[in-house]
């Protein structure tokens, strides 16, 4: 599925993405769902695969790469995902620089 519920307002979201979890409890299908939105990762994806210029740059457990994430592209794309906390965009921000610095050339998933 290409970006499957991106056009959804969340809570409907949330009750499609509910569907294909128990479709998939309950007949064991695989999905390969391809988006930018990490919640959704987070929420559905068992295995991820993040994907850079066309090339699997990391690929684990869904817990272990959105909260240990091992390649630079994937640090910032988790650290360009929206929040609410004005503290907590200030702290992304200087972290994206930072790794700007680390990793310089790779593009900034804030400004696509």
């Amino acid at each position: 599925c290409d970006e499957p519920v991106s056009a959804l307002d969340l809570s409907t979201q949330a009750r499609v993405l509910d569907l294909f979890i128990d479709i998939q409890r309950r007949t064991g299908v695989a999905y390969l769902f391809i988006t930018h939105d990490l919640a959704v990762v987070r929420y559905i994806s068992h295995r991820v695969n993040v994907l850079y210029r066309g090339e699997d740059i990391e690929t684990g457990t869904a817990e272990t790469v959105t909260s240990a994430p091992e390649h630079p592209y994937t640090r910032k794309l988790l650290l360009a995902s929206p929040v609410a906390d004005p503290v907590e965009q200030q702290k992304r921000r200087a972290e994206r620089r930072r790794l700007a610095a680390v990793a310089p050339g790779e593009p900034d998933p804030a400004r696509p």
